[in-house]
């Protein structure tokens, strides 16, 4: 509403009241001078009211409102000043997170650097790591432990009752003895040697060890181990300790046919024999024992060329064929697998061989040397003293 409007207004009003009554009074004739002043007088305090209502409130609060900016100003001050120290609280906790931040980088990247050493270390100590949650019997095993065996990682399921149908039933208890008690608390780690079924159905021999991760209370809910074949040394040890034990005592004949025995048995092979050179230079040889299939098979005497044993007698090599054998020798048909070793006189000449044969594919830790040219140096002693005899009876007898 417009100032004229709320001044004008009502004092017209007013004035349109007081000459109403005036003019049905027939004030001009009754009233006298006095009570006509009196009127004006009423009337013009009536309309200085109203102007006080209508006039200086509205001036009141206009002036209010324009002494209103500068206490805002104040405020706005005082909001501005605030809102700088909350930008450079800002500013400082952004630059806090940045140096979090870098840290965190550096701390990914050392981990990162350790876990790349660490499986370095792994890949090049040939262990297998495996874990096992406590809590819900979950297995994982790496892609290492599996090829141990021969798998591919996708080939061999990460799972408890998997990995038990592989360890031989003999080994068994002992090892879940042994991670019980590490469990339980009785040892102060988990340390056990069984044997796992390779999947070529022979055994490997694992040493096993690990470590439980246990609540503040003492419960293990989880392990972390490593696996590491030690099938050559327990081989070693298998077979000095089957031949060796097998043979001591003997000589002659029976030197030799226990000595083919228990090397079978020790290298779970299906075929062994030992010859010696029928003629001289040698194209031809002669068996002193032959094992197969768990039995002793009859002697005899067989030419060398198209057989690996050829190479063994002709060069003095041990030769080794862990696959295909028959694609190369069609004469050993049946036979997947062959190691031939070279038995020397003590003139250097070789004097006969020591061979396995197998069904199935052999792998490189069946090349035991050292073991090989032992057994074969105290065969060379017995074809030796066999040799000395025979002389001895063709001169003397």
């Amino acid at each position: 509403m417009s100032l004229e409007r709320r001044i004008l207004l009502p004092a017209a009003l007013w004035a349109l009241l007081l000459l109403a009554v005036l003019a049905w009074a027939d004030w001009p004739r009754l009233a006298p001078p006095g009570l006509l002043a009196v009127g004006l007088a009423l009337w013009l305090a009536l309309l200085a009211l109203a102007l006080r209502r209508q006039v200086r409130r509205p001036l009141a609060e206009l002036v209010r409102g324009c002494e209103a900016p500068a206490a805002a100003g104040d405020d706005f001050a005082r909001l501005a000043a605030g809102l700088g120290a909350l930008h450079e609280r800002l500013e400082a906790q952004q630059a806090e997170l940045a140096r979090l931040g870098e840290r965190c980088a550096q701390a990914e990247r050392a981990c990162r650097l350790s876990e790349e050493r660490f499986a370095l270390a792994l890949r090049g100590a040939g262990d297998g790591l495996w874990e096992r949650d406590l809590d819900n019997g979950r297995l994982l095993l790496s892609a290492r432990w599996k090829s141990m065996l021969g798998y591919a990682e996708e080939e061999f399921p990460d799972r408890l009752e998997v990995w038990r149908g592989h360890v031989h039933p003999q080994d068994l208890p002992a090892v879940e003895i042994a991670l019980d008690s590490h469990l339980q608390g009785a040892l102060p780690r988990y340390e056990c040697q069984y044997r796992v079924r390779h999947r070529d159905g022979r055994y490997r021999w694992l040493l096993s060890r690990g470590c439980a991760l246990r609540h503040a209370n003492g419960r293990a809910y989880r392990m972390v181990g490593l696996d590491t074949d030690v099938s050559p040394i327990k081989r070693v040890e298998h077979i000095l300790e089957e031949v060796v034990e097998g043979t001591a005592g003997t000589y002659g004949e029976d030197f030799f046919q226990r000595l083919v025995q228990h090397f079978a048995g020790a290298l779970e092979v299906s075929c062994a024999f030992i010859t010696e050179c029928a003629d001289q230079p040698p194209t031809r040889v002669r068996t002193l024992a032959f094992w197969s299939d768990d039995r002793f098979l009859d002697n005899l005497e067989y030419d060398l060329p198209g057989t690996p044993c050829e190479a063994v007698i002709r060069d003095g090599l041990t030769c080794f064929h862990p696959a295909a054998l028959a694609r190369k020798f069609p004469v050993e048909e049946g036979f997947q697998s062959y190691i031939g070793i070279p038995i020397f006189g003590r003139d250097g000449g070789v004097l006969g061989h020591l061979a396995f044969l197998d069904r199935r594919p052999m792998d490189g830790g069946m090349l035991v040397d050292a073991v090989f040219r032992l057994f074969a140096a105290r065969a060379a002693a017995e074809l030796e003293r066999k040799a000395m005899a025979g002389a001895l009876a063709q001169r003397f007898g």
